[in-house]
């Protein structure tokens, strides 16, 4: 008769399995990382921070133009005679007082009076949004920064003109002798030619740095 611990003794012992699904990982090199977080820390798009209630800092430089700007006509009023030219760097360089009744370079100078509200709301409107856009720019991009304050200094000292006289007042007169003469121009206009360069400059060669993924 057989013995009942025979059976016992024949039993396999039962091994616990592990059919639970592993996570996928990515390796590299000798250590494992989660592929979600390797494609975050290989690819990750720069945050940029808006200039916010930094922009005041551009605002002060851009009443600083105007001041300028406002400060030189009244010196031009004062001192100078229209159309008198003063010699300053012969020859290259006239003080000479003139009247822009229309845009840059006289454009609609002569339209008969309705070109001082056009232009004039066009400047309000551009010293408007460049008001909004200098608190959304940027913080980082600088150079933007500061090309756009300078646009609107000189945008709202040629408005204050045209506003109070009708007319822009501008003093100075880049030519060759007699034989090339540069529109004469103002402050202002000085702001908003070297605001546009560096407005140009910043798109042209640096936005594209700031919005590429950082490694």
């Amino acid at each position: 008769m057989p013995n009942s611990t025979d059976s016992s003794d024949n039993t396999q012992p039962l091994v616990d399995v592990d059919h639970s699904p592993k996570p996928a990982h990515a390796t590299t090199g000798s250590s494992t990382m989660p592929k979600s977080r390797l494609n975050k820390s290989t690819n990750r798009t720069p945050k940029l921070v808006a200039n916010g209630s930094r922009a005041f800092m551009w605002y002060f430089l851009a009443l600083i133009i105007v001041i300028i700007d406002q400060w030189t006509k009244w010196l031009a009023e004062t001192k100078l005679t229209f159309h008198e030219p003063v010699p300053v760097i012969e020859p290259f360089l006239n003080w000479t007082l003139a009247y822009n009744y229309g845009a840059a370079f006289s454009f609609l100078a002569d339209a008969g009076g309705w070109q001082k509200w056009f232009f004039s709301g066009l400047a309000l409107l551009m010293s408007l949004f460049l008001i909004i856009y200098l608190i959304k720019a940027p913080r980082k991009a600088t150079l933007l920064s500061f090309g756009l304050a300078l646009v609107l200094g000189g945008a709202v000292g040629n408005l204050i003109d045209r506003l109070l006289h009708g007319h822009v007042i501008d003093f100075i007169h880049v030519h060759n002798a007699d034989i090339w003469h540069y529109p004469i121009f103002n402050i202002a206009d000085m702001g908003i030619s070297i605001g546009v360069a560096m407005i140009v400059i910043d798109m042209l060669f640096l936005e594209k740095k700031r919005e590429m993924p950082r490694p």
